[in-house]
């Protein structure tokens, strides 16, 4: 049997020329969106003046298995897919494990991550609708970056509302946004309705993704010709990044392997979903089980201590209700650099999939994660992001548990990028100043306390 390559690349013809809808498969389908003022399910037309037309189609659709990509799109994502399968052959040695651990490598474009193949199609979209512009939120920035890079390419003006304490600890990340001409504004903000009542209740707060996504809707509804677009969390998003997986399982299946276990971090969902999508699909059509694990910060655990219920998406109740697992839209998440990770919710595709008991979740420490990061990068030289670092984490404690019982399991982690914007983080746990904040069940309950409480 030839031996496996460090890398692996499919070819552009290889590529899929389709998106997969995991929603088609499930045996249940999600709660659906809720108004937030009548707490009835929204119609498609109820989305249009938050979204475009063709994503809020795809937003509801939940019985199209495979959605094709358009061709624009497919020029685009030609500029860096598809992405490499690795094999994490040093990390093996480094571990002594009979495991054998794959990753999907989302880090060769300049935006840094996973983000761009949403950023891409949402842009698209909203180029074809003839649109001016759009508006969004960004935690870390990778998804700022990412959307500045797709709107730059189909000329659209972007303006991007980025966490505040994640627009102090990576300013560079403002810069590369700026050069390709997106407006950023740390949140929250005097600039909107939504940013000056948080302020004026907390006015040295750190900010939230929840209270960034309420500025952004807010600019987008009040001005002509833009909409506002969410890197996470929504259905069309993990619509878009199933291309993740998709490639994934293609490339395992030329090399003869499948997965006994699939790992992802989880914030709002958009890596995981797009990693799992595929695998999932086999488990739920009995074609194959995979365990599938989702990994979050023990500073912001909606999975894992969060309440599966009704939520705003936002702080400042501007958007539908989800059903998801949540932590409250009024929690504050503690200023860990996982800023990608500081979501209040979960996608409500994957708080469905959990809650009916077809993946699992686990919660991890900072420090934890940083251990992880370090070890991976020494051996595997890819500075991974925080965010990639809490799948890191988990893949190397079930390859430890593989070493234990001599099992060969094959393990597939999902590298949703690189972490070279996130050197105060590196800093931080090199001279042990990094802190590990999990919150208590009275904090939690803080959050908790904001639920709006499940509608009848």
């Amino acid at each position: 049997m030839a031996k496996i390559p460090h890398r692996l690349y499919l070819t552009e013809d290889q590529m899929p020329k389709q998106w997969y809808n995991l929603r088609a498969d499930m045996k249940e389908q999600p709660d659906p969106l809720l108004h937030p003022g009548t707490h009835q399910p929204l119609p498609e037309e109820a989305l249009y003046p938050i979204f475009c037309e063709k994503l809020a189609h795809q937003e509801l659709d939940g019985k199209t298995r495979y959605i094709d990509i358009p061709e624009p799109i497919l020029d685009m994502y030609k500029l860096y897919r598809p992405s490499p399968l690795c094999r994490a052959y040093n990390l093996e040695k480094a571990l002594g494990t009979p495991a054998k651990i794959y990753y999907k490598f989302e880090g060769n474009n300049t935006s840094g991550s996973h983000k761009l193949n949403s950023a891409i199609a949402q842009a698209y979209y909203a180029k074809e609708q003839g649109l001016k512009g759009l508006t969004t939120e960004t935690g870390a920035g990778q998804w700022g970056t990412a959307l500045s890079e797709a709107c730059a390419y189909f000329g659209l003006d972007l303006k991007v509302f980025m966490v505040k304490v994640s627009y102090e600890q990576k300013p560079y990340r403002k810069a590369v946004m700026q050069t390709f001409g997106a407006d950023v504004t740390p949140s929250p903000s005097n600039t909107t309705e939504a940013g000056r009542a948080i302020l004026a209740h907390d006015p040295n707060t750190g900010g939230s993704l929840g209270c960034a996504i309420s500025e952004a809707v807010e600019m987008a509804t009040t001005q002509e010709g833009y909409r506002y677009v969410l890197g996470s969390v929504l259905n069309q998003v993990l619509l878009h990044q199933s291309i993740i997986g998709l490639e994934s399982r293609q490339a395992m299946e030329l090399l003869d392997e499948y997965p006994d276990i699939v790992i992802g971090c989880a914030g709002g969902g958009s890596n995981l979903g797009g990693l799992i999508a595929p695998f999932m699909r086999d488990k739920l059509t009995g074609k194959a089980d995979p365990r599938i694990i989702a990994v979050e910060p023990a500073s912001c655990p909606s999975f894992t201590r969060g309440k599966y219920a009704y939520d705003f998406c936002d702080t400042g109740h501007v958007t539908p209700l989800a059903r998801m697992y949540t932590l409250g839209n009024g929690f504050m998440p503690a200023s860990n650099h996982a800023g990608g990770l500081r979501y209040h919710g979960m996608s409500p595709i994957l708080s469905k999939l959990y809650h009916d008991g077809y993946m699992e979740a686990t919660s991890v420490k900072q420090t934890d994660v940083f251990d992880a990061a370090v070890q991976f990068a020494k051996v595997e030289t890819i500075l991974p992001a925080p965010e990639s670092s809490h799948a890191i984490r988990c893949a190397i404690d079930e390859a430890l548990k593989c070493k234990e019982t001599g099992e060969a399991k094959t393990i597939l982690f999902g590298l949703t990028g690189t972490g070279y914007f996130d050197m105060s983080a590196y800093e931080a746990y090199h001279n042990g100043t990094m802190r590990n904040h999990v919150p208590t069940d009275e904090e939690l309950q803080t959050g908790f306390d904001t639920l709006p409480g499940q509608p009848e």
